[in-house]
């Protein structure tokens, strides 16, 4: 036996599907688009009133007033002494007002103004590095820290609107540096290690005479053999000798920096 042919659905029914479709995909549309203006005209009449938007999970502002901390898009380089290696200076900003301003205020003045900070901090970079050689990244930094502690905050008005900023700068070495120094920075790590285990060397011999000094001390009376009595002198002269020994290295320590 065949199946038998489906029959197609007559006129009427395809115009009541089609209709049922229609009314249900304008029924969510409308659900849709009342749930947008409605969230659009709470956001509108917070705008209004200079408050942010609270919803379901928004949480409380915070106290005082709003800070943004924007970085310098890129590094900004300055001229070392001789005009051929650079300084890299990594530049970061604490954008903030005396006015309560909303977020989306605050950083479209943060972006009008950041421009006018990185050029002057660029400046006072160039100004410091001009006569340092290119391998003094931390001497640069050290004057540019100070230049910033002098005149720590930096204001910038438009119209009625007043902002300041907090910069802050780290130093990088040129890259270009890296080779040529490599093998000083080695030497100068050996030279620290062996200072340092000269150092404490010393340190236990003047601390091992001192203590033996002292015991022997307690025990030396004037029925004493010659022979404790030499060993105490003995004794004395090898913790003079390793005071000697400290106060030469801290010399020739100091003498290399």
């Amino acid at each position: 036996m065949t199946d038998a042919p489906e029959q197609e659905p007559r006129p009427a029914d395809l115009w009541r599907q089609r209709g049922v479709r229609a009314l249900r995909a304008t029924r969510d549309g409308s659900v849709r688009g009342w749930r947008w203006w409605a969230r659009t005209w709470d956001r509108l009449v917070a705008a209004l009133q200079d408050e942010a938007p609270v919803g379901a999970g928004a949480g409380p502002s915070p106290p005082g007033p709003l800070v943004e901390q924007r970085d310098a898009p890129r590094l900004i380089a300055v001229p070392a002494q001789g005009y051929v290696y650079s300084f890299y200076v990594r530049a970061t900003f604490a954008w903030s007002s005396p006015a309560s301003l909303r977020a989306e205020v605050l950083n479209w003045y943060v972006g009008y103004f950041q421009p006018n900070a990185i050029q002057r901090l660029t400046r006072l970079a160039a100004d410091a590095a001009r006569d340092l050689p290119p391998h003094r990244a931390a001497d640069l930094e050290v004057a540019l820290q100070r230049a910033l502690a002098e005149d720590p905050e930096w204001s910038y008005r438009r119209g009625d609107v007043l902002v300041t900023c907090r910069p802050d700068a780290a130093v990088r070495l040129d890259e270009r540096m890296m080779p040529a120094l490599r093998p000083h920075v080695d030497a100068m790590v050996r030279m620290e290690y062996q200072f340092d285990e000269q150092m404490r060397r010393a340190t236990y011999a003047e601390e091992l005479s001192r203590r033996w000094t002292t015991i022997l001390g307690d025990h030396l009376d004037a029925d004493a053999d010659q022979e404790m009595a030499d060993a105490r002198e003995h004794l004395l002269a090898a913790q003079r000798e390793a005071a000697r020994w400290i106060g030469d290295l801290l010399h020739h320590r100091v003498s290399k920096s």
